[in-house]
């Protein structure tokens, strides 16, 4: 059986000191554009809620960090450029993958 975590700090613990700090960077980014989000665990991942609503997880892994769900893009000028500079990163259905090191060594 896979290893259930506590809480995020538990999580990221488990992670190489290299990768830690990416995932705390991750971490803070969601809850500065997200005022009074709170945090649990959610499908054995970091899940950010407010209001008592999942509205993103994100997860380590060996290469990469991801973030689901990816929202949908509207037709205005802002979505489409969010849209572009999303693309390189698109990894599925809702995620995102943002390699940990340089692009060519994302699996």
């Amino acid at each position: 059986m896979a290893q259930q975590f506590l809480d995020v700090d538990d999580y990221i613990a488990t992670f190489p000191a290299d990768v830690q700090p990416v995932l705390q960077q991750v971490r803070e980014t969601i809850h500065a554009a997200v005022p009074r989000s709170q945090e649990k665990i959610t499908y054995n991942i970091p899940t950010m809620t407010r209001d008592g609503h999942r509205y993103v997880h994100f997860a380590g892994w060996a290469k990469h960090v991801s973030l689901y769900p990816v929202p949908e893009r509207d037709e205005t000028e802002a979505g489409s450029a969010l849209a572009a500079e999303l693309e390189p990163y698109l990894g599925g259905k809702g995620t995102c993958k943002f390699p940990l090191r340089s692009p060519s060594r994302m699996s």
